[in-house]
């Protein structure tokens, strides 16, 4: 009986401060804040989608004739086919059932990763001469992006800070530790519509000459944001 007595007053010893104790964290005074930081930075990765469609070649010349031609043309211009370029897909153009082998046209699309606009300027104008004109610009990305995210978050949790301890100052009271911090940056990268455009050029054109002007592709916005309470003292 007595060891039950006990157990019971230790029990209810227990609820009594654990109530005590989440009624106290409620009532602390705190100050909350949120802060937001953000940068611009140029993407370094540059994704094209190329097109080969054997319905464009009309008989000229077979749809793996003008790949090997395409791998030529970027090893030529410094592109490591191997790590750079990837078969996405290989596709026949089935019209109906009726259709003879020979009527099969075949469709293969790759992925060509470049690292800056001049290389893609290059790119496109290079097999733009040999025949490969349907290419579009799929996305940018920058391979930075998870470090220099992190980096932005510490910077938006000492503005957020900074922000509390301007806000405490005129009530004369001080800032102490943080007591709830939330991640609050969104991991939607936005995308927009994009697309490549150059001259066409004709067979006699010089396009070995061809230099393209020192651009870059429209920067990419990173940014961080937290929200944090701070208590008061």
């Amino acid at each position: 009986m007595k060891q039950f007595i006990f157990l019971a007053l230790t029990l209810l010893l227990i609820v009594k401060v654990g109530i005590a104790q989440s009624k106290s964290f409620r009532d602390v005074p705190y100050i909350e804040t949120s802060a937001k930081v953000d940068t611009l930075v140029t993407p370094d990765r540059i994704y094209l989608t190329i097109v080969l469609n054997e319905k464009d070649l009309k008989g000229k010349i077979s749809l793996e004739a003008l790949e090997k031609k395409m791998t030529d043309k970027l090893a030529a211009l410094g592109v490591n086919v191997k790590k750079q370029l990837a078969a996405t897909d290989i596709s026949s153009d089935f019209k109906n059932h009726f259709l003879l082998p020979q009527d099969i046209l075949k469709i293969k699309s790759y992925s060509l990763l470049v690292y800056d606009a001049i290389a893609a300027m290059k790119v496109l104008v290079g097999l733009e001469a040999e025949g490969i004109a349907n290419i579009s610009l799929a996305k940018t990305e920058y391979s930075q992006r998870e470090n220099l995210q992190l980096a932005l978050k510490s910077k938006a949790v000492a503005k957020a800070k900074a922000s509390a301890e301007a806000m405490a100052a005129p009530l004369h009271q001080k800032v102490g530790n943080a007591i709830f911090i939330s991640d609050i940056t969104s991991n939607v990268i936005p995308m927009r519509a994009m697309a490549l455009r150059t001259q066409r050029f004709s067979k006699d054109s010089n396009t070995t000459a061809y230099e393209p002007i020192d651009i870059e592709f429209q920067k990419i916005n990173i940014e961080a944001a937290v929200n944090i309470k701070f208590k008061l003292e």
